[in-house]
């Protein structure tokens, strides 16, 4: 889990350790209101927050133009593999790819995500759609497609 928040393998091993350390200090303070694997991706996904924080990075959109729209044959999406898919999120500027996790891998509403970041809910949906324009871009700009 860490591993789709840090810049690489390195900072995801350090926000994992980070978050260990975390779950077993603040074990006592888990209510059995939820379940615990619930709590556990929380304190992991907000332990990684936290180290993009202390980087100093804004958490900031980018310029640019978005990609155009193309038709992807179906056999090219069928021979994608989970590693190329994550490449590729990993590749994503780092508002755009703590927000796509936030809310397409971790389930978190916009307003989670507003409060998590300090951002508004508008700002999380803004960054959701360019990531996922900016991720379509890069997907179809490695597969075949038709104009």
């Amino acid at each position: 889990m860490s591993r789709r928040y840090a810049r690489d393998r390195f900072e995801a091993e350090d926000f994992a350790q980070d978050a260990w350390v975390r779950i077993f200090r603040k074990l006592d303070t888990f209510k059995f209101n939820g379940s615990l694997e619930g709590w556990l991706r929380r304190v992991t996904v907000t332990v990684a927050l936290r180290g993009i924080e202390r980087r100093g990075k804004a958490l900031a959109d980018l310029p640019g133009q978005l990609p155009q729209r193309y038709t992807v044959e179906p056999e090219a999406i069928a021979q994608l593999n989970a590693d190329d898919l994550l490449r590729h999120i990993e590749a994503l500027p780092e508002g755009y790819r703590v927000t796509f996790n936030l809310y397409a891998v971790e389930g978190y509403s916009h307003n989670e995500i507003g409060e998590l970041l300090g951002i508004t809910a508008s700002t999380s949906r803004s960054q959701l759609t360019k990531a996922r324009r900016m991720l379509q871009g890069r997907l179809t700009s490695m597969l075949p497609v038709c104009l």
